[in-house]
C-alpha cells in the first residue's frame, strides 16, 4: 500500500515504514506524531483511489524523528567578459519524519 502526498507545495511518493525531509514544520517536537490529509491518491494493492482533488477521508499519519538544516548549496552566476560574478548560498531547513501508516 502507497499513497502520493501533498506538503508545502511538493508531492511525495510515500508508504509504511518510509523515512521523508519535508520543509520544516513549525511547533511540532520530535515524537510527537502528525496527520497529513492532502492526500492524492491512495493504491492498496490494486484498488486505486484518486483524488479530485484530494481523496476523502484519507491522511497519512507520520511520526516527527527531528529537525535540522541540509548540506550548504552554492548558487554562482558569472556574465563572462563583464567583470560580474555573484556567489551566494543558502541552507534548507527541515523536518525528518517517519511514516506510521496510511488511512483510508
Amino acid at each position: 500500500m502507497y499513497a502520493i502526498i501533498k506538503h508545502s507545495g511538493k508531492q511525495y511518493k510515500v508508504k509504511a515504514g518510509d523515512v521523508l525531509l519535508l520543509d520544516r514544520i513549525e511547533g511540532v517536537e520530535p515524537k510527537e506524531t502528525i496527520e497529513i490529509e492532502e492526500v492524492l491518491l491512495v493504491d492498496n494493492d490494486g484498488d486505486v483511489k484518486i483524488g479530485a482533488p484530494v481523496v476523502e477521508g484519507a491522511k497519512v499519519v507520520a511520526e516527527v524523528v527531528n529537525h535540522g538544516r541540509g548540506q550548504k548549496v552554492i548558487i554562482f552566476k558569472k556574465r563572462r567578459r563583464k567583470d560580474s560574478r555573484k556567489k551566494r548560498g543558502f541552507r534548507r531547513d527541515f523536518t525528518r519524519v517517519v511514516i506510521k501508516e496510511i488511512k483510508a
